[in-house]
């Protein structure tokens, strides 16, 4: 049941940043989704594709290694890493999502 929990949590959210991030760039129709090191952007998406994929991504990964928690069994010593590294994942689905979001609104403000 915790493995649910830390799953609807963490996509719920990513759902309430791509709301709240979908309000905010509503006038522009495509944004960034990727930069180059430079930081010059190598490539758009459509709106609601850019705001749509990490936490579909993030909930793709979260839920298989919540089945795998759930369903295969820890190697011998490794039995209380499970949890925490599922926290720790969902935790990093969210701020690679929040990072993103915070990237598109440097470079909307940029280009105004």
């Amino acid at each position: 049941m915790l493995v649910v929990t830390i799953l609807l949590a963490a996509v719920g959210a990513m759902i309430v940043l791509s709301a709240r991030a979908d309000r905010r760039f509503r006038a522009i129709d495509r944004l960034p989704m990727q930069w180059t090191l430079t930081g010059a952007v190598s490539w758009h998406a459509p709106r609601a594709v850019a705001l749509a994929f990490t936490p579909v991504l993030g909930t793709i990964l979260i839920m298989v290694i919540g089945a795998m928690a759930l369903w295969v069994p820890p190697r011998a010593g490794q039995e209380g890493l499970v949890l925490p590294v599922l926290l720790a994942i969902a935790a990093g689905m969210v701020a690679i999502h929040a990072l993103h979001i915070w990237m598109i609104g440097r470079w909307a403000k940029a280009r105004h």
